[in-house]
């Protein structure tokens, strides 16, 4: 009984952490640019955060609630209280790394095109890029030209 209930706790445990992960919370300006080279110059560089800015805690608080009933599971009298707080406390640890693991900082280049149009791409190519550089864009990356 004691392992179904281990089991039953491990797989809940999952399935909230798996909740940690969090989708793309503002649209991809990715360019679609078929098959052809476009040129422009670099009009502002712009430094975000792929996934939420700040943690909202719930990754924690997951975690550790099933941390701590994963912990439960275990010892008896003082020693169940023990592995149930130490469960809490690792849970709650790792469910914090897991939520901050999810974001990542990334560049957004935005091009002006010798058209006149603006890009704003997501994707850039080799290389470092300030404000005024040169660039060609082919298939939606960004490479110096």
């Amino acid at each position: 009984m004691k392992l179904r209930s281990a089991a039953i706790a491990l797989v809940t445990s999952v399935v909230l952490l798996g909740g940690c992960a969090y989708p793309q919370p503002y649209p991809v300006y990715d360019a679609p640019v078929a098959q052809r080279s476009e040129y422009g110059v670099v009009e502002s560089m712009q430094l975000y955060r792929d996934g939420y800015n700040s943690p909202s805690g719930l990754g924690a608080i997951l975690g550790g609630i099933a941390g701590g009933i994963i912990g439960h599971q275990f010892g008896g009298g003082s020693g169940n209280t023990a592995a149930t707080i130490a469960g809490a406390v690792g849970g709650g640890l790792v469910g914090n790394q897991i939520e901050k693991s999810n974001a990542h900082d990334r560049y957004r280049v935005i091009v002006r095109l010798d058209s006149g149009a603006t890009f704003a791409l997501n994707e850039v190519g080799e290389g470092e890029f300030r404000v005024g550089d040169r660039v060609r864009i082919v298939n939606g990356r960004v490479y110096r030209s």
